[in-house]
């Protein structure tokens, strides 16, 4: 699919509840060739689709951050083309190391890396120059993103990063997961509205006497999918991170409290 002008997608097989339809892979035309973003899982018939639909050598291969469906295809790809893997500086995975080691606001390949983290601690934004922002998982149009808790993720990190890519006033958001979204202004209002009304039905179930994660999370997700369950109390406990450094709920051991007003931690 041609997203724009000089700008494909590749869709890999990897469907699941937490993928849609699979990774995007993105190639990006530039007068040396074509940059990769997000090669997707190590599949053999997929990276060939991405090398059969690149116009003109493949020159860099982008990540947007370590996980699994967008890191596992980066080494096979480079191994095919030649080409060498650009990431953050400081990978988010033990067992990898970016050929490029990429920097917040670092050109490459005619584009600009935009540190993000929230998703993933490593993750990437890549904007061009005329409006377009590739968001990876930081912003889809198909889901919410997953925030894991620290060391990982940040809930105050994503809300920060969401503002970033806000303010580069973008015409058009790609994603490394789901269609583009033509609306970034209204999508990423949307996403902080989102996450403000999320960590404000975390407080109001959290109890002012002791609680186990486990306790919070039937309270804040009544009915879930089992396949969700893992991501959802991730995704609760980054929040409940973030309420504890705004000083609004206690952690002690493995309990949870809130703090109201008029009382103390």
């Amino acid at each position: 699919m041609e997203a724009a002008t000089g700008i494909r997608r590749v869709v890999a097989p990897n469907p699941g509840p937490m993928t849609g339809n699979g990774t995007n892979s993105w190639l990006v035309e530039h007068s040396a060739g074509t940059a990769v973003i997000d090669p997707g899982p190590d599949d053999a018939a997929h990276l060939r689709a991405i090398v059969a639909a690149a116009r003109g050598p493949i020159t860099h291969i982008l990540l947007t951050h370590t996980h699994r469906d967008h890191l596992e295809g980066a080494r096979p790809l480079a191994e095919m083309t030649g080409a060498p893997v650009c990431a953050y500086r400081h990978s988010a995975c033990a067992t990898f190391s970016p050929d490029i080691a990429l920097d917040d606001g670092a050109p490459v390949a005619t584009l600009t890396a935009l540190h993000t983290p929230g998703h993933a601690a490593d993750h990437l934004c890549f904007a061009t120059g005329d409006g377009i922002v590739f968001t990876g998982d930081h912003i889809m149009g198909w889901s919410t993103t997953m925030v894991p808790p620290a060391p990982h993720g940040s809930v105050r990190l994503f809300l920060d990063s969401l503002d970033k890519v806000l303010d580069r006033d973008a015409r058009l958001l790609l994603p490394a997961h789901g269609p583009p979204i033509p609306s970034p202004v209204l999508c990423i209002r949307g996403l902080i509205a989102h996450r403000l009304a999320r960590e404000d039905s975390i407080l109001a179930a959290l109890p002012d006497e002791p609680a186990t994660l486990d306790d919070i999370l039937r309270r804040v997700y009544r009915a879930i999918r089992p396949a969700l369950r893992r991501a959802a109390e991730l995704n609760l406990l980054a929040h409940l991170e973030k309420l504890r450094d705004d000083g609004r709920a206690v952690h002690d051991h493995d309990t949870w409290r809130a703090v109201r007003d008029g009382t103390t931690a």
